[in-house]
């Protein structure tokens, strides 16, 4: 799988790569210069970052791929994206990748309250990517790939494009994503980090996490999807139980990280985004943090 390769075994999700800020700009450039020198395959946007911001990062640098993830449907019109990856391709070739995903029901008030479709998010990611698929130039499926959870969305992403983006998911999931998706498809999850230094307490560790789990847990999408694989509503109480940490989360040091990522492998991932969770997650660069992941990644293979 060519593009596959492309794509590196790990990468790194930060909604902080993510900045329309121009004077917080260069620091972002920045970073994303020391990731691809640290070896990481894919550098991955947070948030609903735009084609704009995705340029940004492919004009930094020279060799990792660059994703959304993920671009919200609801947010950013089809024929536009369209344009743009077609404007993106011809300068980057294939180092820009358009994770494409429906967002939260409780986040889309001033977007999609008028969509015909907004009560039927899958119905509206078909009608979406029908659109890319229909334009000037069209989105090739192997340039696209879908936040997928659900079994429909799955199912939707082997069939139209080059694979899924599961958020917040556990190593049950990826193995059951993996059934789902058949051998070829990519399957590149993100698991989130909390990365422990000697001699600190886990409890510590622990309120770091759910300080920022809290907030997904808010949102029906992934508890519906939590539930599915086996949790209860107790494991969402109090930004969640120990047993839901431990299983969204690689806390420790970086040879535990190291140990969860082949767990994800072993489970069927192809590729694994790591998004490093600190006290002040989606502004804050971790660029230690980073650096000392790599050492412990395989990052060449």
């Amino acid at each position: 799988m060519a593009y596959n390769a492309h794509l590196g075994r790990v990468g790194i999700w930060a909604g902080a790569l993510r900045t329309d800020d121009a004077e917080r700009r260069p620091q972002v450039e920045e970073a994303a210069v020391e990731l691809e020198e640290l070896g990481y395959g894919t550098l991955w946007i947070g948030g609903s970052p735009s084609p704009d911001m995705a340029h940004q990062l492919l004009a930094a640098t020279s060799r990792a791929t660059v994703g959304t993830s993920i671009l919200s449907i609801w947010q950013h019109a089809a024929p536009e994206v369209a344009a743009r990856h077609a404007q993106l391709t011809d300068e980057y070739g294939g180092r820009f990748l358009l994770g494409l995903g429906v967002s939260h029901a409780e986040a889309q008030t001033g977007h999609t309250l008028d969509h015909p479709l907004a009560d039927r998010p899958y119905s509206a990611m078909r009608s979406y990517l029908d659109v890319l698929d229909n334009a000037a130039r069209p989105v090739p499926a192997a340039g696209r790939a879908l936040a997928a959870l659900g079994p429909k969305m799955l199912r939707l992403a082997a069939e139209r494009s080059l694979g899924a983006l599961p958020y917040l998911v556990t190593t049950q999931h990826t193995s059951e994503a993996r059934d789902i998706l058949g051998a070829d498809p990519v399957l590149a999850p993100e698991l989130k980090v909390v990365l422990q230094r000697p001699g600190a307490d886990r409890a510590e560790a622990y309120a770091t996490a759910r300080g920022y789990l809290s907030f997904y847990l808010g949102l029906a999408n992934y508890r519906n999807s939590l539930l599915r694989l086996g949790f209860a509503e107790s494991d969402f109480e109090d930004g969640g139980s120990e047993r839901l940490i431990d299983a969204v989360y690689a806390i420790g040091d970086a040879e535990a990280v190291r140990a969860r990522v082949d767990e994800f492998f072993a489970a069927g991932a192809d590729h694994v985004a790591l998004q490093v969770v600190t006290p002040n997650v989606g502004t804050e660069l971790p660029r230690e943090e980073w650096r000392t992941l790599a050492g412990a990644m395989p990052l060449n293979g």
